[in-house]
C-alpha cells in the first residue's frame, strides 16, 4: 500500500514562519511535523510515499533525503509554482500512487499531529473513500461530516465532526471528477487545481464513504500559537 502526503501549501497563516520554511518542515517535538507521519506510515509497513510539494519545493528532499532513513522511497510530485489544492495535487499524484487496479492508498496531511494509530485504517475500504473524523476544534466548531450510525459518512445533519486530514482513497473516487468538481475556476488548466471535498461528497449521496471517529489527540497546526503549543506538549512527554 502506497501514500500520499500533502505537503503543497503556502502556510500563509504560519507566517512569518513559513516565509523560508514549508509548514510540514516546521519543527514539533524534536522534528519536522512530516517526519511524524512519515514514521507512522513506515511503521504499518508502507514503502513508498509521495509527497506533493510547490512552496519552497526544494527544501524536502534536501531535509528528507529518498527516505531510506525510514526504510521509505520518497517520490515527490512538483505541482509548480501555485499548489493544485487538495483533489489536484492527489489526481496530479494518482500515476505515482498507482498499484494495480483501484488500489486503495492512504493520504494524510503534512501539517497534523494526532495519536491516531494508522493501523487502524482500512487496507481495503468498502466504498471510494475512508475518513478519520475527529471533535470540532474550537477554530472549526460547525465540523464538516454526519458520521452515521452504520459507519457512512454524509455532507449533512447533526451532529457534525471535523475531518482529520486522515483517510483511505481508491481511484475509483476521480472517475467523474470533472462532474464532481464542475464550477472550480481553475478545472481546465493543464494540470487542473480543484478541492477534494465535492468528489467526497458526491462519493457520500453514493454511500460510498465510510468513516471512524477519533476520540484521542489531534492538531491542526494552522497557525504559530498552536505550533508552539504542540511543541511544548511534545517535548513534556520526551
Amino acid at each position: 500500500m502506497k501514500a500520499l502526503i500533502f505537503a503543497a501549501g503556502l502556510g500563509e497563516r504560519m507566517r512569518p514562519l513559513t516565509d523560508h520554511t514549508p509548514k510540514p518542515l516546521l519543527v514539533a517535538g524534536g522534528k519536522p511535523l512530516i517526519v511524524w507521519q512519515l514514521e507512522k506510515l513506515a511503521a504499518i509497513g508502507v514503502r513508498e510515499v509521495v509527497i506533493n510539494t510547490s512552496w519552497l519545493a526544494d527544501q524536502f528532499p534536501q531535509v528528507l533525503g529518498d527516505g531510506e532513513r525510514w526504510n521509505l522511497r520518497l517520490h515527490f510530485s512538483y505541482e509548480g509554482a501555485t499548489a493544485l489544492e487538495t483533489g489536484g495535487g492527489m489526481w496530479h499524484a494518482l500515476d505515482a500512487l498507482s498499484d494495480g487496479a483501484d488500489a486503495p492508498f492512504i493520504a494524510v496531511n503534512g501539517d497534523i499531529h494526532s495519536n491516531y494509530d494508522f493501523a487502524r485504517l482500512p487496507r481495503a475500504p468498502a466504498g471510494d473513500a475512508h475518513l478519520v473524523l475527529v471533535d470540532n476544534p474550537e477554530h472549526h466548531p460547525g465540523g464538516d461530516f454526519l458520521l452515521g450510525d452504520d459507519g457512512r459518512v454524509a455532507p449533512a445533519g447533526e451532529p457534525r465532526l471535523t475531518f482529520s486530514g486522515i483517510g483511505v482513497y481508491r481511484p475509483s473516487l476521480f472517475d467523474d471528477w470533472r462532474g464532481a468538481a464542475t464550477g472550480a475556476p481553475a478545472i481546465d488548466e493543464v494540470p487542473p487545481r480543484f478541492q477534494l471535498a465535492p468528489l467526497l461528497r458526491a462519493a457520500m449521496a453514493r454511500g460510498a464513504v465510510t468513516g471512524e471517529h477519533h476520540r484521542g489527540r489531534w492538531t491542526d497546526v494552522g497557525t504559530p500559537a498552536r505550533l508552539e503549543r504542540l511543541d511544548a506538549e511534545l517535548r513534556t512527554e520526551a
